[in-house]
């Protein structure tokens, strides 16, 4: 039996708990990249692997996604923006970017996502968030300085992440504007991942990019299936936090996630930032802060 006060703990212990792991994904891309393993290749065993998880997941649950024209699309769309376009991109940065500065680029999605939402008038104005979008903004333009990175080669590897950021804003509209309130959460992102390996395969196949996974494990290869388990992990964990606490107290896991991420990269790679990057940091952080969810 759980502690009196333990049921008002549990959801900060779980931000913390999977905000951090969540944070080591950017570290575990790095390991993977730079064991020469091709991108697509890894961004095919995310999608398999985090399928396969929710899957087991969605049996317990006895729950199961029907398949039908409109949910096909529904997985298509998660597929292309939510898995394989931006995955297979962060897979291609990570070999370039410090986990740190990789991480601080994740930050800048619900920025970005509440900037569309304005200019499509799905939400409303509001000067403190729109505020916090210029901040997030101001954060990225000081990233891209090339006295920001310890080599001015790796600032067109900070746009491709930048892109990846992209795709997952474009994601969280289509969520918010085209899959109804009431579509289990944890089938529709099923039903993404299957569709993005599914995808993924004939391209693996034509690139001979296919990673394989042997026991023992290697060192990059365990990082391939922790990064599986710990994407797995923590995606349900947030889903879980927006069900029992809502959004506004489920977005607080992006903090630990990025702050999680640059300290994930300094004790795996001994990453040093410039003073730039921790003002960016800084900036992304306050920038969050103000952008947050608006509670209903």
């Amino acid at each position: 039996m759980l502690p009196p006060a333990m049921p008002m703990i549990w959801p900060y212990l779980l931000v913390l708990i999977a905000g951090s792991v969540w944070g080591s994904t950017f570290s575990l891309a790095r390991i993977a990249a730079e064991a020469n393993y091709h991108p697509i290749g890894l961004g095919f065993w995310q999608a398999l692997g985090g399928g396969t998880v929710l899957a087991v997941v969605s049996l317990a649950r006895g729950k199961w996604p029907r398949v039908n024209r409109d949910n096909l699309i529904r997985f298509t769309v998660i597929a292309v923006l939510g898995t394989a376009v931006p995955g297979v991109l962060y897979f291609y940065a990570a070999r370039h970017l410090p986990a740190g500065v990789l991480a601080i680029t994740v930050a800048l999605v619900p920025m970005m996502t509440y900037a569309v939402s304005l200019v499509l008038g799905v939400d409303r104005r509001e000067l403190m968030r729109m505020l916090g979008v210029l901040l997030g903004f101001v954060a990225m333009i000081l990233l891209s300085r090339p006295e920001a990175l310890p080599d001015r080669s790796m600032v067109p590897w900070l746009l491709i992440a930048l892109v990846s950021a992209v795709c997952y804003t474009m994601e969280n509209i289509y969520v918010e504007v085209k899959v109804p309130d009431d579509t289990d959460m944890i089938c529709l992102l099923m039903g993404g991942m299957f569709m993005a390996a599914l995808l993924m395969l004939p391209i693996v196949v034509a690139k001979d990019a296919f990673v394989p996974i042997d026991l023992p494990l290697s060192t990059a290869e365990a990082s391939v299936v922790i990064l599986v388990l710990v994407n797995s992990f923590a995606y349900l964990a947030f889903l879980y936090l927006i069900k029992s606490s809502g959004a506004v107290f489920a977005s607080m896991m992006g903090y630990v996630v990025t702050i999680a991420g640059i300290g994930w990269g300094v004790w795996l790679f001994q990453e040093k930032h410039s003073i730039l990057v921790w003002i960016a940091l800084g900036l992304m952080l306050v920038g969050m802060a103000m952008v947050k969810p608006r509670s209903h």
